[in-house]
């Protein structure tokens, strides 16, 4: 009988669903949870002493899991924790602030197989820390600037002496009269140099526009890698395939051996088992890292192109290799 399995996700996660489906059908007993549970519709209890480490459980109305039992912990997509209404913001703060070092700070000492440990995953998405490591490990990255400086900009695009484009540092993701918006990748055009005033506000990131013949979502599970070639059928799509769905066609493809050593060097060093992976492929067949999400998406690229992600990841979880 496989050890327990922890996951830890929001309620709405489906392609977790499909994870979790597969974990029963093998056998596989799962104890899911949401921080947003926590502390009305989740408790803990830890217990800690000099000849003893951490013990105790995780509590939900309907069953209860013994930390010491957990064999895996696949750390997913948590939502923020939720306290009872009528509690001011500095209250709300205040009890989050200890609800994440107490049932985090818990959790995070479980020894066991972890994908991803969220300590790995939160350096990981720097993406300072992936262009660096990515290079370090043998892979190809874009020249890249990251500046609030004008001046520094101007420097650049004299350098790079081509198309440059500019993108988020961080999540492209945010909130704005509460409907969720993204910033996309843009590519900058000489008009675009002229009044940068706006750059000295925060940090930007700038990188020289690599050609493409198609790009590559590799989704890396373990030692496998999935790779899907992402073809864009709209200029909006070319520039940023995230930005046109509809246009896009899937295809499996093969990965180079060199990308196969650098990506595996690249996530032992980031110390994860998970990454959603962008790389763009030059007309020359050049393999170019962008980025690698240690919680990105998959189930879409499952879909279109019938990838084993969902077995994949079923096999980390339960160390079948």
């Amino acid at each position: 009988m496989p050890e327990p399995v922890l996951i830890i996700t929001g309620d709405g996660d489906r392609p977790t669903d499909k994870v979790v489906l597969e974990l029963e059908r093998r056998g596989a007993e799962v104890f899911r949870m949401d921080a947003a549970d926590f502390p009305q519709r989740l408790t803990l209890a830890g217990r800690i002493s000099s000849d003893r480490g951490w013990s105790g459980d995780l509590t939900t109305e309907e069953r209860s899991m013994d930390l010491s039992r957990i064999g895996t912990v696949y750390y997913r997509q948590p939502r923020d924790f939720r306290f009872p209404v009528g509690m001011s913001v500095p209250e709300e703060r205040f009890a989050a602030a200890q609800a994440r070092s107490g049932l985090g700070g818990i959790l995070s000492t479980l020894d066991c197989r972890w994908v991803n440990h969220p300590v790995a995953s939160g350096r990981a998405e720097y993406k300072p820390v992936q262009l660096r490591t990515a290079a370090a490990c043998g892979l190809t990255i874009p020249r890249t600037l990251i500046t609030n400086r004008p001046e520094e900009l101007h420097a650049f695009a004299a350098e790079v002496g081509g198309p440059i484009i500019c993108k988020p540092v961080s999540s492209p993701v945010y909130i704005e009269n509460n409907e969720l918006r993204t910033v996309y990748t843009r590519r900058l055009n000489p008009g675009d140099l002229e009044d940068l005033r706006g750059i000295s506000v925060t940090a930007h990131l700038f990188q020289a526009w690599v050609d493409k013949a198609y790009e590559v979502r590799l989704t890396v599970v373990g030692d496998r890698m999935l790779a899907a070639a992402i073809n864009a059928g709209s200029e909006a799509g070319h520039e940023d395939w995230r930005s046109d769905y509809g246009k896009l066609s899937y295809s499996t493809t093969d990965v180079p051996d060199d990308v196969v050593a650098g990506m595996g060097r690249m996530m032992k060093e980031l110390r994860l088992r998970y990454g959603a992976a962008d790389f763009v492929v030059g007309p020359d067949g050049q393999w170019t890292f962008l980025e690698v999400n240690p919680t990105g998406q998959w189930d879409w690229i499952q879909y279109e192109t019938g990838l084993p992600i969902v077995a994949a990841i079923a096999d980390e979880l339960l160390g079948v290799s």
